[in-house]
């Protein structure tokens, strides 16, 4: 079931209705309805990948546990490595296992027989790679004795399998979102009007942007090599804000279906086209991802806060290589990484100004904000033109093209006057910077009758102008 589908809509509906009918008292149920739709939810993408996320919880649900029982080092090692080995080894088996296998038989050019070594290439399970960092997170966590582990299952596997973020984010930590699970959730009408208002602002960014831009960049680059420079530069710009609507609003209606429970997720956005350096645009981007990867990645790498610049840059490679993986199973998807890690360390580089260590991201705040954010924004859209690209061959080419000035077709804007949306969702997002969402606290400002003017007129352009329907992007991460 898609967020943008009727079909959600109206589980939603039933599922809401039901788990408040049973009552604030009745958590344990509360709870156990909430994991049968969230397995119900998850099994129309593919039942058979039920058996996956149950085993995955069980393993990661024991060996916290395991951990807590154990006073020797040695053994909570052995069961924190036991969690990381099943997590890590599904990861490589359903999403990196045949990339692996296909360049080591291109770099030593062993010859295989015709599809024998693709039994794994199966469809990626939908949420693997979320779900799979989430469980980690907690392993770790008890690991490091940050939190205790829960001895009641049925709390656990609902912090896993929690629908409204399951398939697509955000990565929620134990310390957050677990406790939830364990108290008393009272029905708050507020908080009800407040999430649905931001999946009213969730489906705006998804349908009418995101869908609606999707027409050009598919067109673009479905055969880059027929438009010319302008275009190419067009279409890179519109992916940008394309990926952006389309992840942020999935995150937008996951916090807002959250809050219709009682639970609060997250935040994973922050206007990142509003950065004005590549190092800020990560703290407002993928939030929950980047606070994952800094903390069990790039923290224990360099450990000592004053390390040298080349072993934080060393561990910084790492990280956003990682990241760019993390992805998917594809080379574009590491130049992405790279590209990331190489702009974040020219940035972080320390210079020597007068009597002082400045670097270039101390330099750029003193730069006019318009400056800087043309900057940041140029090297973001240049690193998703290897996001969004099939094969590196095409982002080189897509690149070339861009810089060598081709003038080889007529430059149009495919998708005509209904580009002016974009305009339109950066004028909201920032007279509304400062609120996690553009409706937020909507009835501190306007009266009612004008609420629902405003309602009635977004609920209007989603229906009217709403783009051909699109799965989320990052589904298939």
């Amino acid at each position: 079931m898609l967020f943008n589908s009727f079909d959600f809509g109206l589980f939603l509906v039933i599922v809401y209705t039901i788990y408040w009918t049973l009552g604030v008292k009745k958590r344990a149920a509360q709870n156990i309805l909430l994991l049968l739709a969230s397995y119900l939810f998850y099994g129309l993408w593919d039942w058979r990948f039920l058996s996956l996320i149950f085993l995955s919880s069980i393993v990661d649900y024991y060996a916290a546990i395991g951990m807590g029982h154990s006073k020797s080092i040695r053994n909570r090692k052995i069961f924190l490595w036991g969690s990381l080995l099943w997590n890590l080894g599904v990861l490589f088996t359903f999403k990196y296992f045949n990339f692996f296998l296909d360049n080591f038989t291109s770099l030593f050019s062993i010859d295989t027989f015709e599809t024998s070594y693709y039994f794994w290439n199966v469809i990626i399970p939908v949420g693997l790679s979320f779900y799979t960092f989430q469980t980690m997170s907690y392993s770790i966590d008890v690991y490091r004795k940050r939190i205790k582990p829960t001895h009641n299952l049925m709390e656990f596997l609902c912090f896993v399998s929690f629908f409204p973020q399951l398939v697509a984010g955000p990565i929620e930590r134990a310390k957050n979102l677990l406790p939830q699970f364990q108290k008393e959730r009272h029905f708050n009408l507020k908080q009800t009007k407040e999430g649905l208002r931001q999946i009213l602002w969730g489906l705006f960014k998804k349908m009418v942007v995101a869908d609606t831009v999707a027409i050009a960049v598919n067109a673009i680059y479905i055969a880059p090599n027929e438009y010319g420079s302008l275009s190419l530069l067009y279409g890179s710009a519109l992916f940008f804000f394309q990926i952006y609507c389309d992840f942020s609003g999935y995150s937008d209606i996951a916090i807002g279906t959250a809050k219709l429970f009682g639970f609060k997720l997250s935040k994973n956005f922050n206007i990142p086209y509003l950065s004005r350096s590549v190092s800020e645009f990560w703290q407002r981007w993928h939030i929950t991802l980047t606070k994952w990867f800094t903390d069990y990645v790039y923290a224990p790498l360099i450990k000592n806060k004053k390390r040298s610049y080349a072993a934080k840059t060393t561990a910084l490679f790492v990280t956003m290589t990682l990241i760019g993986f993390w992805h998917g199973a594809q080379w574009t998807f590491v130049a992405f990484g790279l590209f990331q890690a190489i702009t974040i360390s020219i940035e972080r580089i320390p210079l020597k100004i007068g009597s002082r260590n400045v670097s270039l991201i101390a330099y750029l705040t003193k730069i006019p904000l318009g400056l800087t954010i043309i900057y940041s924004f140029t090297l973001i859209m240049t690193s998703c033109i290897f996001f969004r690209s099939q094969d590196l061959t095409m982002s080189f080419t897509i690149i070339e093209r861009i810089l060598s000035g081709v003038p080889s077709d007529p430059f149009n804007f495919i998708i005509g006057w209904r580009i002016l949306v974009i305009p339109f969702l950066i004028f909201i997002e920032v007279l509304t910077r400062y609120k996690n969402y553009p409706f937020e606290h909507l009835e501190k400002i306007f009266s009612r009758p004008v609420r629902w003017l405003i309602y009635y007129i977004f609920i209007f352009l989603i229906f009217r102008y709403a783009g051909p329907k699109e799965e989320f992007i990052y589904f298939q991460f």
